[in-house]
């Protein structure tokens, strides 16, 4: 499994660079984060650590109902020079000390160390602790989210490092890490739903590893899997609660191949390669992935009442319903998931370690049709599909209060009705469309003759065009300038396009003839009013192309 290897460090450049695509100017990028870093710091760094974003292609807000999706890194990404610190350098050698630099300018220099806070333990939290207890010393670093700074991400990052590696209970008390320099760029669009955030946590992360020598040292070495779940943990540090996809993307890609990541009956990922060319099918077809960026940003602090989080509300209150109307068994305080009805109604052993992704693509098709059990009674796609709060309530078979303690208590939403049918046949048709997008990827692969000329291309197409219209219809999780995107998308000749990321705004992703890349993003600038004044490298951050790139690495320099 691509999860249990190592992470890989480099000591050619060569070597880093066969792995990330050809859109960006790499070499040029990464000879000049060095250069900067001696011009700040007065040396050479030690490792750079780079960490990319991803795109989504298939799979929309169903990662959190427990979900397959199917997303690539891209070559935007996170770089990050380090060295640990000399005594020539800074005269302040605090324990794990840093002075962190960004080449934006907009984003200054900042310096901190993490302290150590006495805490009692370790005991169970119902145990009646001893005045004379232990008093351990743990790691503390303060990270304050409203504002969010971008160093927060960078703390996020170190305090994973630090709470597995510098443990004083489990490492003594004397292990610590050393103070250290660093220096960040970054290409990933922020706030765009390519997910520049995890990038910037996974890469802080393995800049930490890297300087301390952590990766270099077989016996303690992560695994890619284990970085995953340390950057999962990290992110939640900045507000950020994710269920792995976009961590386990910057990570685990391989150059040329997407991810299929599911999280049930536990988070694992499985490289799909990708259709295209071949050293033994050269001939074959190419296209490539272009991300659009509608310019559209969803402040989520403000709306998430009645967008995100209410369709995670929904999709939950949802789940509980069409439980109890498939007569699925669910504890009466339990969050159940439509993923997890759809287990035990189907019978899926209790004991499963591994995903039969055969026996869920036939259940999902069973599903799609279940869920018609939730539209209300005689009510036409013309008509309201959703219920209030009390019929939702009756529903659920739960008491009001039990209700709204296990659903509501712990988040804020807002509406009128909840569109429990449209996001559960969202969800289910959705997951569907994932495994029918794999076994297309998975088919080209072994069989070239499967698909001639550009079938394959426009089999995949189709699978995101369906997506975007059940996003757009049924999740409602699309916006008029993203809808607007995607068509002009297709008018210009994509095989097809759909939103990406959370959704709202942020960043379309369309399938497009490598051939015919520039005719295609000249043709979008043409049509699309926000791109139209917009030249060079201001057009190039909001609209471009990529390949599937490489997960993290890391290059050590050697001189």
């Amino acid at each position: 499994m691509a999860a249990t290897l190592p992470i890989p460090v480099y000591t050619n450049l060569e070597e880093v660079y066969q792995n990330l695509g050809t859109s960006l100017k790499h070499a040029k990028r990464w000879d000049n984060l060095a250069n900067e870093f001696k011009t700040k710091f007065g040396r050479t760094p030690a490792y750079i650590a780079r960490a990319p974003g991803r795109v989504n292609l298939i799979g929309e807000h169903i990662d959190y109902s427990l979900f397959g999706v199917f997303p690539a890194a891209i070559e935007h990404d996170i770089l990050i020079a380090c060295a640990p610190r000399t005594p020539a350098s800074v005269n302040d050698h605090t324990p794990g000390h840093v002075v962190a630099e960004n080449l934006q300018r907009k984003y200054p220099r900042q310096i901190f160390a993490p302290t150590r806070k006495p805490s009692v333990g370790p005991f169970p939290k119902e145990a009646d602790v001893p005045a004379d207890a232990v008093r351990i010393d743990t790691w503390h670093l303060d990270i304050h989210t409203a504002p969010l700074g971008w160093e927060g991400y960078v703390k996020a990052g170190y305090y994973g490092v630090l709470n597995h590696y510098f443990n004083p209970e489990l490492n003594g008390p004397e292990s610590s890490p050393i103070p250290v320099d660093l220096l960040v760029t970054g290409t990933v669009p922020a706030g765009s739903g390519l997910s520049s955030s995890a990038a910037m946590v996974v890469s802080s992360t393995l800049a930490f590893l890297a300087v301390n020598g952590i990766l270099e040292d077989p016996s303690i070495a992560p695994t890619k899997g284990t970085l995953v779940e340390m950057a999962v943990e990290n992110e939640k540090r900045v507000g950020v609660n994710s269920g792995g996809m976009d961590q386990a993307a910057s990570v685990i890609s391989l150059a040329g191949s997407a991810l299929y990541v599911s999280f049930f009956p536990k988070l694992s990922a499985e490289t799909i390669p990708l259709p295209g060319p071949r050293p033994e099918h050269p001939s074959c077809p190419s296209a490539t992935l272009v991300c659009a960026n509608s310019l559209v940003v969803s402040d989520k602090a403000v709306h998430a009442k009645y967008q995100y989080n209410l369709r995670v509300v929904e999709s939950l209150g949802a789940a509980r319903v069409l439980a109890v109307r498939l007569g699925v068994n669910v504890g009466p305080r339990e969050r159940i998931t439509l993923r997890e009805v759809m287990a035990r109604f189907m019978g899926e052993p209790q004991d499963q370690t591994e995903e039969n992704v055969d026996k869920v693509r036939e259940e999902l098709e069973r599903m799609v049709q279940a869920v018609e059990c939730l539209r209300p009674e005689g009510a036409g796609d013309g008509d309201q599909l959703g219920v209030t709060l009390e019929t939702m309530i009756e529903w659920s078979g739960m008491g009001e209060a039990l209700f709204k303690d296990v659903y509501l208590s712990w988040v804020e939403v807002e509406t009128t009705y909840f569109q429990l049918y449209k996001r559960a046949k969202h969800c289910y048709s959705e997951a569907l469309r994932v495994l029918q997008f794999r076994n297309v990827c998975l088919t080209a692969e072994r069989s070239h003759a499967t698909y001639q000329g550009t079938s394959v291309f426009k089999a995949l197409g189709k699978l995101m065009n369906e997506s975007q219209e059940s996003c757009s219809k049924l999740y409602e999780c699309s916006c008029p300038e993203v809808d607007e995107l995607t068509q002009l998308a297709l008018e210009a000749g994509a095989y097809g396009s759909r939103v990406t990321g959370a959704g709202w705004g942020g960043c379309t992703v369309s399938l497009v003839d490598e051939a015919q890349v520039d005719a295609f993003i000249a043709k979008i600038k043409a049509r699309y009013g926000p791109y139209r004044d917009l030249e060079g490298e201001a057009l190039q951050e909001v609209i471009f192309a990529t390949k599937p790139s490489s997960g993290v690495c890391v290059y050590k320099f050697t001189e």
